[in-house]
Parts: C-alpha cells; sequence; structure tokens
C-alpha cells in the first residue's frame, strides 16, 4: 500500500493513543512566578495545576464543559463555568499579569474578538494552537483529498469542536489586526521540540505543528 492509500485513523483510534500537550510546560515557563493568570479553556485544568505548583501563581480558570468544571473543582482549583466568547467582557481591564489560551482559540465562535478580549484583560497573551499549515495536513488534503486526523487534530471533521482552523502565517496577520505585538514566538515540531528561533515564518508554517505566542499591546 502506497503512503497515498493508507487510510486515515479515525477519532477513536487517535484517542486510544496517550494525549501529549508539549505546549503546557513551555507555556509555564514563559509565565513569570508569583503571576495573577487567568486560563480560558482551561479543560481538566492541566496547566492551571502545573503553573500553581511551578510557578507559583495566582490561577483563575474559566472552562465551558461541565466535566472539565468539575475535574478543576476536585483538583481544588478556583474555576468557573463559562464561555470565551461571551464572559471575558466581564473582567476589567488588565485585571491579570497572564491571559492564557491553549489550543483553544480555533474553537471558538469569533476568534478576532476573543484575542481582542484578552489583550485587555491580560497585560499579556499566551496562546498555543495546532497549526493546519503544518506538511503532514497539506498532505492529506492534497494526496488523499481528506481532512486530516492527527494527534494535535485529533477529531474527524463531522464531530470536531474546532470551527476555525488557522495556519501561523493566519494568525501573525490576526495580531497584526488586533494590533498586538509580538513579544516572543515559539514553533514546535513533530516530537514536541523547539524549532529554530531565527526561521522565517513560511518555515514554521510548514514544518511546526504547533506554535505558542506571547503577545502585548
Amino acid at each position: 500500500m502506497s503512503a497515498t492509500d493508507a487510510p486515515v485513523p479515525t477519532t477513536a483510534e487517535v484517542a486510544q493513543t496517550p494525549e501529549r500537550r508539549d505546549d503546557l510546560a513551555l507555556i509555564a515557563d514563559l509565565v513569570a512566578e508569583g503571576s495573577r493568570v487567568i486560563d480560558i479553556g482551561c479543560g481538566d485544568g492541566s496547566l492551571m495545576s502545573l503553573l500553581e505548583s511551578r510557578r507559583g501563581v495566582d490561577a483563575r480558570g474559566i472552562e465551558l464543559s461541565q466535566p472539565g468544571v468539575n475535574e478543576c473543582v476536585r483538583r481544588g482549583l478556583s474555576v468557573i463555568q463559562g464561555d470565551a466568547d461571551r464572559d471575558l467582557v466581564h473582567y476589567p481591564d488588565g485585571a491579570f499579569d497572564y491571559a492564557i489560551l491553549s489550543q483553544t482559540i480555533q474553537a471558538t465562535e469569533n476568534p478576532k474578538l476573543v484575542l481582542a478580549e484578552l489583550l485587555r484583560i491580560g497585560r499579556r497573551v499566551v496562546v498555543s494552537f495546532p497549526n493546519f499549515g503544518h506538511w503532514s495536513v497539506r498532505f492529506s488534503l492534497f494526496f488523499k483529498g481528506r481532512m486530516p486526523v492527527t494527534r494535535n487534530l485529533s477529531y474527524a471533521w463531522y464531530d470536531t469542536p474546532n470551527i476555525h482552523f488557522c495556519t501561523i502565517r493566519d494568525f501573525v496577520e490576526l495580531t497584526r489586526e488586533v494590533g498586538a505585538e509580538v513579544e516572543s514566538a515559539i514553533a514546535l515540531n513533530a516530537a514536541g521540540e523547539r524549532m529554530g528561533m531565527r526561521m522565517p515564518w513560511w518555515f514554521w508554517n510548514l514544518f511546526g505543528q504547533q506554535a505558542v505566542f506571547v503577545l502585548k499591546r
């Protein structure tokens, strides 16, 4: 069987592989000790727990799903059930040192509005997301004619919560539209390793599976 004839893995098959969130430790390293942090779309609280234990931050979380909220509460984390698209307006300007959106921006209804709100409530904004411009995604679309299912894009097209896929170059353009300054940016390859800092955007866009950006006004 040739590579182009190989079947696309199903959501269930990908789910059998333990998820590895390479971006979480990286984000924790980017956050200053003792900071006031809000984690939007905090899921089960893994990043909040890591930030509290490693960086001693004052962390708050917003999570849409009830199971995620329940798990955060079980861990003793401060969390409320809320929606990034609708509930960030209730926070005052500059309320947090860091506003974090990890692997969530592609699941929001209005990414531009959400990013603008994050820049308003956080002195710095950390965003991580899967790169839809990675070569493996292009390969699946071009040669197989199928939407990709991978470790970082682990849902089939019909049941994915991701409604706004973007590439690294797309996100860079979005930062310009909302008037954000890119303080630092890191791309991770398929092994979860940092790619060269001096690589051009097109190289990151082709070979980076994930990206982590630190933004400020």
